[in-house]
């Protein structure tokens, strides 16, 4: 019975002396969260899901093995990414994060076409507009008579020449020099 009542104590000092609760990991692996326990940065106790996912997906050994040969600096980079790829694993077993990797160049790809046909008819709109107010240039309020390079009056025929090779000219420098009426 004396025996029974130190031990006791013994584990209530040992709590009281810095033994906080175990970190996720050790929880979830139902062992004893030492000082130095690799896990316990990366792995707080008010966080289970986190590690629970890395587990099932990597394995506690292995992550373990993984942070061990990592300097300090790289190792909380290195618990993001398994734990992105542990819950998209989840998530999607078969693809994983590549799954959503590829979800969004998709998206990426469908939204280039979408602006490369916006800017098309922006410059479709703009050469209409030119060729809507010939003595004026490509600016229907600028003056034709200040005899400036800028002023010089365009034609239909020079406005082909214009936009005949947008791919080689920069639209954003475009648009600013013509909407700078």
């Amino acid at each position: 019975m004396v025996v029974h009542v130190a031990r006791k104590r013994m584990k209530e000092s040992s709590r009281k002396q810095g033994a906080a609760s175990p970190c996720a990991a050790c929880k979830l692996l139902r062992r004893r969260c030492a000082q130095d326990c690799v896990f316990s940065p990366y792995f707080p106790a008010d966080e289970p899901q986190k590690f629970a996912n890395v587990h099932r997906v990597f394995g506690a050994s292995n992550v373990n093995k993984m942070l061990q040969e990592l300097p300090l600096h790289q190792r909380g980079d290195a618990v993001s990414s398994m734990v992105y790829e542990a819950n998209a694993r989840v998530r999607d077993p078969v693809y994983g994060c590549v799954g959503s990797i590829s979800s969004l160049q998709q998206q990426i790809d469908v939204l280039q076409g979408q602006l490369a046909l916006a800017q098309a008819e922006v410059v479709h709109l703009r050469v209409r507009h030119s060729t809507n107010f010939p003595g004026h240039g490509l600016c229907p309020d600028s003056p034709s008579s200040s005899g400036s390079p800028s002023s010089k009056q365009v034609s239909p025929q020079d406005n082909k020449g214009i936009f005949s090779h947008m791919d080689m000219v920069d639209e954003a420098s475009l648009g600013e020099s013509m909407w700078s009426c």
